[in-house]
């Protein structure tokens, strides 16, 4: 090779495929379902409360019992250990016992020798449940003060104060629905008894640390007897956090005693019914602002459906009050939050973790001082957003010390020519009746850390084989948003080698202890730090030994280009890890990192609890059909901050999905149960969530190329969650689009999600019936 070469292109960094893009697409991906089961193996299935609350007095299991194929039947009285998996409140029982709390909540479990003879058996058990009051709703709980977790404050100033002197002052109330995350493979859990009273299990988990940790306490055992392994998921989204452990448990228990391999996997109906969703909020505002409409001061009021016991509603309700300030400076503000006991499945984890939620608070209180003002709501935007010198605290007192939010804005407006847009949009309205066009920009600040502290920490694991290939394993899961593929880029990178001669295993609970779970966007923060930390130790260990042998010092030996080069020398890769072999040179490193910087005090809810912030905005543009209620997508445009891209290509597809999910969060993905409690909408044919139909016409997507400021990975940004929140353009978009339907200009009560009903009942609340509306049936 020419010395004076080019050096080749980054590994990191570069728009590379997917690892397993091929395999997905072939139908070669191995998912947990698709493992070749060990002879014998047995399937379980759950009997599940048909009340959303009552005093359990009885199980009458004799009929599942003699039902076919049937091999075992349990019962809460028949666990030997703990029956909880709560994460952080020891409040959620594996099975029911003395009292069901959830319409769907696992009473029983029956193992039998075929999936369809488990779940038809478990049909046949029979409940005495002496029914009691049933708590629904959020209006309920706070009515009779039901919380899962005490209420929570938070306040900067005096917004009694500042409200009672600003020149102008709005209240209100309205509410965001919960989502169900939908991933395309359900829960699933393999469990295969191992010698000597250990289990392994095959989980599709975001957490194989914390099935391991559930599984132990439930069979009674050191947590080193049970392994959890995890190649890949087909989707998460926060769904499989916590929400494995209950099922891997009572696979593992089933496993136990009868000695065989046992598999649970819910079929749709049951996952939705039995899984926590996105958190559902009420929000009651009470905002003072001036005539730009700066806001002056805001007491903001958070209340959230958690369901029947904590889960992780603790920190994702911190996360919304986090989030209730978005880009936008608060100078008197205080914020409650209200984490409300309900009788429905507990909530859980979902991408964005309570942040969506902070932030369509803000937005909409935004919104309606633009409206009440006859601004445009862009205006009002810039006017409240952070500065950088001054202005830059947030209410938790957290120094941003990294705002790009307005020449990220600046930008956007420009190239997405917002200003001649919003004036088209205008005339088409007054010569358009009925299809009524509205445009929004806004903005997105999302935290990058896990407000857990203990949780920003990750180990890696990399071996250097004697043909110079490589295997790495690290705390990371995969379910399918690229993570594998970034972090091998990153060992790929260090070593200067090909991403070929890399392979990932599967997430092992073996092989990297006490792992976090794959969530909180830090996936590739955390895990791309630890490979890093392994691979350069291995890279010591190998320089040293190359400039021994050549008698030079380890500062001159070059790894690049799956060689090393040393002055003029020329050394494959293959042969450099050939040779260590033989020269009995260890060829195994380990990586860790735990993030810096961080400082949170749970108890005020103030400090540092995010490393730094990933920005991003979105234009969107609808039309809105005001005779059905019908919305279209027509146009996006997005401008994201991923820091340095570890992977444009990967990180534009989480821009594109994360916008989508984000759509159908606010726009079609409703819940409803009815008034027993009982969830109705538990398959597609009852809820519905974004297709390809939803994709616009134009969907723009760029990045805003600036290095992260602090020291992350290659100073890349987190790209797994913040989008999500872009799609809030959308939403407002369509208040737009109603506001253009009112000869005054007015705001609509718009509650999302914004289905076609709730768009009618919008309209229909903006008086002096400006449209004809469809007469309802009797």
């Amino acid at each position: 090779m020419d010395p004076a070469a080019p050096p080749a292109p980054a590994i990191a960094g570069a728009a590379l495929a997917h690892d397993s893009a091929r395999l997905h697409v072939t139908g070669e991906a191995a998912y947990t379902d698709d493992l070749p089961e060990p002879r014998g193996t047995l399937y379980a299935a759950l009997g599940c409360s048909p009340v959303a609350h009552g005093r359990l007095r009885g199980v009458d299991l004799a009929a599942v019992r003699a039902a076919a194929d049937v091999v075992d039947a349990i019962v809460a009285a028949d666990l030997p250990c703990a029956n909880d998996v709560g994460p952080i409140v020891d409040d959620d029982p594996i099975l029911a016992a003395g009292v069901v709390q959830f319409a769907g909540q696992p009473v029983c479990a029956v193992l039998a020798r075929s999936l369809p003879a488990a779940r038809a058996a478990a049909r046949l058990a029979r409940y005495d449940i002496e029914p009691l009051p049933a708590i629904l709703t959020i209006d309920a709980a706070r009515q009779a003060e039901s919380w899962v977790l005490p209420p929570a404050h938070l306040a900067r100033g005096d917004a009694a104060a500042a409200l009672r002197r600003a020149p102008h002052r709005r209240s209100g109330t309205f509410a965001s629905g919960g989502q169900d995350h939908f991933y395309l493979e359900g829960q699933v859990s393999l469990a295969l008894p191992q010698e000597d009273g250990g289990m392994l299990l095959h989980c599709s988990t975001q957490h194989p640390g914390e099935v391991q940790h559930r599984v132990a306490a439930a069979l009674g055992v050191a947590e080193h007897r049970v392994t959890v392994v995890c190649r890949r998921m087909g989707g998460g989204f926060g769904g499989k956090e916590t929400q494995m452990s209950q099922f891997a448990c009572i696979a593992a228990l089933f496993a136990r005693r009868s000695g065989c391999a046992v598999k649970l996997r819910l079929d749709r109906d049951d996952d939705m019914t039995m899984t926590g969703k996105r958190h559902a909020f009420r929000y009651d505002y009470d905002v003072g602002f001036d005539d730009e409409g700066r806001i002056l001061g805001l007491d903001l009021t958070l209340s959230s459906r958690c369901g029947f016991s904590a889960d992780l509603s603790g920190p994702i309700n911190d996360r919304a009050m986090f989030h209730a300030d978005n880009c936008y400076w608060l100078p008197d503000v205080a914020l409650h939050s209200y984490r409300c006991r309900t009788h429905t499945v507990s909530d859980t984890a979902f991408r964005g973790f309570g942040g969506p939620q902070g932030m369509f608070a803000i937005e909409a209180v935004i919104d309606e001082i633009a409206r009440t003002l006859g601004r445009d709501p862009l205006d009002v935007r810039r006017a409240n957003l952070y500065g950088t010198s001054e202005r830059n605290v947030t209410p938790y007192g957290m120094t941003i010390e990294d705002n790009v939010a307005p020449q990220l804005i600046d930008r956007l407006e420009q190239s997405s020519d917002y200003r001649a847009r919003r004036r088209a949009i205008a005339q088409w309205n007054r010569a358009s009746p009925v299809l009524k066009r509205g445009i929004a920009l806004t903005p997105v600040k999302f935290g990058i850390s896990f407000t857990a502290t203990h949780y920003n920490q990750a180990g890696a694991l990399l071996h250097l084989y004697s043909d110079g290939s490589l295997t790495l394993n690290h705390g990371g899961t995969e379910m399918g948003q690229g993570l594998f593929t970034k972090v091998a880029q990153v060992v790929a990178q260090e070593l200067g080698v090909s991403l070929v001669r890399i392979g990932v295993s599967a997430s092992d609970t073996s092989k990297v202890p006490n792992a976090s779970p794959t969530a909180a966007s830090s996936g590739s923060d955390l895990n791309g730090m630890a490979a890093q930390d392994a691979a350069r130790k291995l890279k010591r260990v190998l320089a040293r030994f190359a400039a021994d042998r050549h008698g030079v010092g380890a500062d001159a030996v070059v790894f690049a280009d799956d060689e090393i080069r040393i002055g003029a020398q020329r050394l494959p890769f293959a042969e450099l890890a050939r040779a260590a072999y033989r020269a009995r040179v260890p060829l195994s490193a380990t990586g860790f990192y735990a993030t810096p910087k961080i400082d949170y005090d749970r108890r005020t809810l103030t400090g540092r609890p995010f490393y730094y912030f990933a920005y991003g905005a979105a234009v969107a543009e609808v039309v809105v059909d005001t005779l059905t209620g019908e919305t279209r997508l027509l146009a996006v445009d997005i401008l994201h901050d991923a820091g340095t891209s570890l992977n444009p290509a990967i990180d534009r597809g989480q821009v594109e999905g994360g916008f989508l999910q984000g759509y159908g969060w606010l726009t079609m993905e409703a819940l409803w149960w009815n008034d027993d409690g009982v969830l109705r909408t538990h398959s597609p044919s009852t809820y519905k969530i974004p297709t390809a139909r939803e994709w616009p016409p134009r969907f723009a997507v760029e990045f805003f190329d600036r290095p992260n400021r602090e020291e992350t990975i290659h100073r890349s940004k987190a790209v797994g969650e913040p989008p999500l929140m872009l799609a809030l353009s959308a939403f407002h978009a369509i208040r737009d689009a109603l506001a253009g339907a009112s000869p005054g200009g007015a705001a609509p009560p718009l509650d999302a999600p914004a289905t076609p009903e709730a768009i009618l009942r919008a309209i229909g609340a903006l008086g002096d019936d400006p449209l004809p509306l469809p007469v309802a049936p009797p």
